[in-house]
């Protein structure tokens, strides 16, 4: 994307470092914090100590925005779909949980391709100061270097049990590669909200003082991954800055990741294995994968790309390790999570990308990179750094590393020589041969390269197979004469007709209406079952039965319009996000439509179902369509239907009361009506559709 110079760079290793950092950079700030992150929970434990300030992330930027008046807090997220749900908050718009303050907004992003997920993880402060790396400021992520089995420090808020134990690394950084860094989450704000944020100019130095400073002076590259969407091209720059750095190697790559499954990063590394003086190439990967999804998908992948490159290393130069911490329980191991490449004493980069197909053109990725470009001073930091690594692993000492490394002339070497039966790293042994079936699937559900349609799912999983009418015409019918035979049998051959015979249940409906009270009731009704999607029909068909179809019909009618007024007004009150929460994709679409056509839209909209009734008119609602226009267009909209509905309930009474009493003109008529209103129906949709293409991949017009 670009470089900039920094004037201080600190590296962190774990969540205990980066916690406390985030923590003292952020009670220096003055106008602006911006949080970009893959999750986000406010009951993460930040530190376990610091007097006076609340350890647990919400209450902590709550207290934040209380003490400084005119700074704000803004935190964009992944808008994730419910099967990543698992462990997850409860989104504050729902109002329940922690309540963000005034100055405290949250924001789930949902500017991606289907599939994909924002997963850069980056804190900017006051423009000045940022953080890259792996780590969200979520659950289950603190831990110390010295990753034990027994630390009781282990456990989120609210829960007994230990996680496992959790590593990674980022970076920190100021000066002009800061501002570059806050370029880019100014980028994804708007993207996300369409709404800029203010720049401000940093009133002091915001470096915290427990944040050792690695290196001074030196450029930090940014490097992006962002999918195509609508006219936008794909950025790929994560995945050249990899292809880059590993043809770069001349004696080491080091390699700490999540995932290994990336195909065109181990095609490049099975080449640099074929040569004869190539470099030698260190992998410190995770022991196991979780999860329901994740286990038999990137474990998969993970073993074809090792199998690969062992099949490659002619000269035995390829080495796969996990961390090894005993004790664990049989269900936990040290959860590697880092995003990291070092090659030689030269290049350094850390961030959210994967070792994956998916991080190299599909997720929403932020990596940041050194280069020593001959500089002695740089290129000792970036050694020091690899080798604190592996000493961490290694339970040992980073003079011990240097030590063996220099003695023994390859860092494999040293690694083999430093082991224990402790506390260590150990290779990858087993590798065994995965079914050819579950690595085309992992492929394509779980670690795609770039966004998949539909189409290319049908063509990979059955490549024979044709779009083409789901069930011939006559299938619908019959299936609906099945079922009216099942339902007539049953009611003929079992207590059924007892308990919901004609007269029973008109003599209900009779008595209901005596109630004092009851068309308040019947008026009221509409609006809950509006929001719980509660089929209206029924309602009105009581309506119809325990008043008549004229009394009947101007209750319904009324009914419905209440519920939609009063659903129109929840949405002139809900935050923005929360409107695009509950519309979800179909809310460009509704906005569009509604500000171009006004009455006629709403209209439409009632006669197609293009959203649920309330999603509808809480949109309505929250980008300002005139009520007026609304009300008229509505009253429009809902008659032909409350209408029909009415007349098919006041015949289906008679016919309940006296079967021979049915009026056949009348209902033909309803037939004939029904017919008209589905043609217009589908000629509304057509329009609609027309007036408004599709947006998905498009810069999101603000809800205002």
């Amino acid at each position: 994307m670009r470089v900039g110079r920094a004037h201080r760079v600190g590296l962190i290793i774990d969540g205990d470092a980066y916690f406390k950092a985030f923590t003292y950079a952020a009670l220096r700030a003055e106008r602006s914090i911006v949080i970009v992150g893959w999750d986000f929970h406010s009951r993460t434990r930040l530190h376990h100590g610091i007097a006076g300030v609340p350890e647990l992330l919400g209450d902590f930027l709550n207290y934040l925005v209380r003490r400084r008046q005119r700074l704000e807090v803004r935190i964009l997220t992944w808008d994730y779909p419910v099967l990543f749900a698992k462990g997850r908050e409860l989104s504050p718009i729902y109002g329940l949980g922690w309540k963000p303050r005034r100055r405290v907004r949250l924001v789930y992003d949902d500017h991606y391709p289907i599939g994909a997920c924002q997963h850069q993880k980056v804190v900017v402060i006051d423009g000045a100061l940022a953080f890259c790396g792996g780590l969200d400021l979520t659950l289950s992520r603190w831990d110390t270097p010295e990753h034990g089995c027994h630390e009781p420090r282990r456990v989120n808020d609210g829960d007994r049990a230990p996680y496992a134990p959790f590593h990674d690394t980022v970076v920190a950084m100021d000066g002009e590669a800061a501002r570059v860094l806050d370029d880019l989450v100014r980028e994804r704000w708007q993207r996300a909200t369409g709404s800029r944020l203010k720049r401000f100019i940093p009133p002091a130095d915001l470096w915290p003082d427990h944040l050792p400073v690695a290196i001074t002076n030196v450029d930090v590259a940014v490097a992006r991954t962002r999918a195509p969407m609508g006219d936008e091209p794909p950025v790929r720059e994560v995945l050249e800055l990899y292809l880059d750095m590993l043809a770069a190697a001349k004696r080491v790559i080091y390699i700490e990741n999540q995932y290994f499954t990336a195909e065109t990063l181990t095609e490049m590394l099975a080449r640099r294995l074929a040569e004869p003086d190539g470099p030698e190439i260190i992998a410190v990967l995770r022991l196991s994968t979780e999860g329901w999804l994740e286990a038999p998908t990137m474990g998969t992948l993970r073993t074809v790309q090792l199998r690969k490159l062992r099949d490659a290393d002619r000269y035995g130069r390829f080495h796969a390790y996990y961390p090894h911490i005993p004790d664990l329980p049989n269900d936990q191991c040290c959860d590697l999570h880092s995003k990291l490449l070092i090659v030689d004493d030269e290049y350094l980069r850390i961030g959210s990308a994967n070792f994956s197909n998916r991080s190299m053109g599909l997720d929403t990725e932020c990596d940041v990179a050194i280069e020593a470009r001959g500089e002695p001073r740089v290129a000792r930091v970036i050694c020091e750094f690899r080798h604190s690594l592996l000493a961490e692993h290694l339970a040992t000492t980073r003079e011990r590393v240097d030590e063996a490394v220099r003695e023994t002339g390859s860092t494999s070497a040293a690694i083999e020589r430093l082991a224990t039966d402790g506390r260590s790293l150990r290779r990858y042994d087993r590798l065994d041969e995965p079914p050819n079936a579950l690595v085309a699937v992992a492929g394509v559900v779980a670690d795609p390269e770039k966004p998949v349609s539909l189409d290319a799912l049908i063509e990979q999983f059955s490549p024979e197979m044709t779009m083409r009418r789901a069930w011939p015409l006559w299938f619908a019918p019959t299936v609906l004469i099945v079922l009216l035979g099942i339902l007539t049998a049953l009611w003929h051959v079992t207590p059924l007709s007892g308990w919901t015979d004609a007269a029973r249940v008109l003599a209900w409906a009779e008595g209901f209406a005596r109630v004092p009270g009851a068309p308040v009731v019947i008026l009221l009704a509409y609006t809950p079952a509006a929001v719980v999607l509660f089929p209206r029909p029924l309602i009105t068909l009581l309506a119809v039965a325990a008043f008549g179809p004229w009394h009947g019909f101007v209750y319904a009618y009324l009914g419905i319009l209440i519920a939609a007024m009063g659903t129109y007004a929840l949405g002139l009150r809900l935050d923005r996000q929360a409107v695009r929460r509950i519309a979800r994709g179909g809310l460009n679409r509704l906005s569009q439509v509604m500000r171009r056509r006004g009455v006629i839209a709403m209209t439409a909209l009632r006669l197609v179902p293009v959203a649920p009734f309330a999603v509808v008119n809480i949109v309505a609602g929250a980008i300002r369509i005139s009520p007026m226009h609304f009300l008229l267009g509505s009253a429009l909209g809902i008659l032909p239907g409350t209408l029909v509905a009415t007349v098919f309930g006041d015949q289906l009474i008679t016919g309940l009361r006296n079967p021979a009493s049915i009026d056949p003109w009348v209902v033909a008529a309803v037939i004939v009506l029904g017919i008209l209103l589905g043609i217009a129906t589908w000629s509304m949709r057509r329009w609609l559709l027309a007036a408004s293409p599709d947006t998905h991949g498009t810069q999101p017009r603000p809800i205002d």
